[in-house]
């Protein structure tokens, strides 16, 4: 069957709608941004979801090895020295802007946390949600969605080997955004321990694989706490794609790296962050990107970066290894003291970030 599918008529002035040119005049260079930062991580997409994860029961026959709050959960295979690490993602706001953009970054983020723990993607199944596809804009976004999908499933060699769609979900007759979620399954080979967690270590060196890029289109940033919600997705380049996931899993394998956490929502200030308080350590970083401004580097989303804690002996050899694998890298600064510090950016102690973080959704429920 096919449908008629109709590039909805609003799309072009949606995306033309970048936020970065009023966030740039509204924060310019040598603008604090602690108290941003401080609201980001207490918005619910971003806060810690323990209030939620607590309430159920995770460890699966006892075969969890990194469970909520990890970028992937790892099981092992008993019997054997193997584990699976599973990662579920998805981004509604990414998919309005863009549908087939959208669908791409969907299934970068699930392969990306996947790689985090060190496993080899190996499939996808997915969740495709969407409004009446009776109307041909529906039908135009769920056709893109498809096809962005599957173009990165080809290019990151795995397939696609269940799911499920539902359509039909609108209040009245506003239709849904477009919401396709992946989940991505890899294997760890040998799981010689727990995979690194995403968090700092006391004198380690801060480093970013990946290019910081002035992307604040469908950032949590800029949608939710400014109400800038046009623009356009981050750029989802699949071969770099799959080289920063290549480079990141044989990191882990190697054990050349004691922590590390994607870029996803939030953007850099946010993953590095939660990275602080979870290794309950602060930082000294300066996060100066071409290109971009201070607020820019701090709360874009671009895809494809990874955060990585690393024991200073071993900085050399791994940026030695992502310029072989063409990915880009840089060493930010040093994880130490109390203190969550950008130059020129935020200074906020690790005290209150961590309130921050941890208490909003608490604080929300009881609200409720």
């Amino acid at each position: 069957m096919r449908r008629p599918a109709t590039r909805p008529a609003g799309q072009d002035a949606l995306q033309a709608a970048d936020p970065g040119p009023q966030l740039r005049d509204k924060f310019p260079a040598g603008a604090d941004l602690s108290g941003e930062l401080l609201v980001l991580l207490a918005t619910p997409t971003i806060a810690d979801k323990t209030w939620v994860s607590r309430q159920y029961d995770h460890q699966l026959f006892l075969n969890t090895v990194a469970g909520p709050g990890a970028d992937a959960a790892v099981l092992r295979v008993k019997g054997t020295t193997k584990a699976i690490a599973m990662s579920t993602d998805g981004k509604a706001r990414f998919c309005r802007l863009d549908p087939r953009t959208g669908a791409r970054l969907a299934v970068l983020e699930a392969a990306r946390n996947v790689a985090c723990s060190g496993a080899r993607p190996l499939a996808l199944v997915n969740c495709l949600n969407f409004g009446n596809p009776e109307r041909a804009e529906v039908m135009w976004q769920f056709s893109e969605v498809v096809d962005g999908m599957s173009e990165a499933c080809r290019a990151l060699g795995f397939p696609v080997i269940g799911g499920n769609v539902s359509f039909y979900n609108a209040s009245g007759d506003d239709d849904i955004h477009p919401t396709p979620i992946a989940g991505v399954i890899g294997l760890i080979d040998d799981l010689a321990g727990r995979p690194p967690a995403a968090s700092l270590r006391a004198g380690d060196d801060v480093v970013v694989l990946g290019e910081i890029r002035p992307e604040l289109g469908g950032s949590e940033w800029a949608a939710v706490m400014h109400g800038l919600d046009g623009g356009r997705p981050p750029a989802a380049n699949l071969e770099r794609a799959r080289a920063t996931h290549e480079l990141v899993a044989s990191l882990v394998r190697e054990q050349m790296v004691a922590g590390l956490h994607d870029v996803s929502d939030g953007g850099l200030a946010v993953a590095l962050a939660e990275m602080a308080v979870a290794g309950e350590v602060g930082f000294k970083v300066e996060l100066i990107f071409e290109g971009c401004m201070p607020a820019e580097a701090c709360f874009a989303e671009p895809a494809s970066v990874v955060v990585c804690s690393v024991d200073p002996q071993y900085t050399a050899a791994v940026c030695g290894l992502a310029a072989a694998a063409g990915v880009p890298v840089r060493v930010l600064g040093v994880a130490t003291g109390g203190r969550l510090i950008a130059k020129g950016a935020f200074d906020v102690s690790v005290a209150d970030a961590a309130h921050a973080w941890r208490d909003a959704l608490p604080a929300l429920m009881r609200a409720e």
